[in-house]
């Protein structure tokens, strides 16, 4: 299991939303590339962002802060946020990203998301991101018809590396994880699937290394990063004594 530290953009600094709520964003750091680096440093292995002013305007509107982190990480990067077409899906892959994810599209333009898999084998991850068992599109403002479980059938046999699956009521609110909606999803499916919405503590790592958690592919944390409710030492060190146990 990989632990994605997540880093939301708005007006070019890292914050936090509440439910998606673009009028309730917490600044955690004014400067998102020094927030980078640090996780970089405490040992993370892969960084998520989102440009969340992207989100909402269909662009990318972050991009020289997501520059800037490619220019000085040397961990991997997976972004979304604002990417609907095929340019802009090959201008960041070409530019550093390793992954990209989409979203909005994928509920809107499904063959967009089956092109880009097949140019970029390994590099397209599907975000779904659901409000009570339905799928939220364009920074989460509108809601659609489709459940998590029809979108991610959806590309079943598309080729993408993973879908990032968001329940958007826990998102920001140290809830915890929404654990058996994500199995459900990542039952339903072959594609890997990442947990993100309301990782608290570390008790949320722990549970994520239980037996029925092994089909997952990871989780994102955000909030609980950032106001010290889940040290990362701590929560990395959960993670490398499990995967040392899985290997003895």
């Amino acid at each position: 299991m990989i632990l994605f530290p997540a880093i939301d953009l708005k007006n070019g600094e890292c914050v936090r939303l509440v439910h998606g709520d673009m009028d309730k964003a917490t600044v955690f750091n004014v400067d998102p590339v020094a927030q980078a680096v640090e996780f970089e440093q405490l040992g993370f292995e892969y960084l998520h962002v989102v440009d969340l002013d992207g989100a909402f305007a269909g662009r990318p509107v972050n991009a020289q802060a997501v520059e800037g982190m490619l220019a000085r990480l040397k961990i991997p990067v997976q972004l979304g946020g604002g990417i609907r077409d095929l340019r802009t899906i090959e201008g960041w892959l070409g530019k550093g990203v390793t992954r990209v994810i989409i979203g909005t599209a994928a509920v809107r333009d499904p063959s967009l998301v089956r092109e880009a898999a097949r140019l970029y084998p390994g590099r397209i991850a599907v975000g779904i991101d659901a409000r009570e068992g339905l799928v939220a599109i364009e920074g989460w403002a509108r809601t659609s018809t489709a459940t998590a479980v029809d979108i991610g059938r959806r590309f079943e046999d598309a080729g993408v590396a993973a879908i990032i699956y968001t329940d958007i009521m826990r998102d920001g609110v140290m809830l915890g994880l929404n654990i058996e909606a994500t199995l459900a999803l990542a039952e339903a499916v072959s594609i890997p699937v990442i947990a993100s919405g309301g990782l608290a503590s570390l008790d949320d790592v722990r549970r994520l290394l239980k037996p029925d958690c092994a089909r997952l592919a990871g989780a994102i944390s955000g909030r609980a990063l950032y106001d010290g409710r889940l040290r990362a030492d701590e929560a990395l060190a959960l993670i490398k004594q499990a995967r040392e146990n899985v290997r003895a």
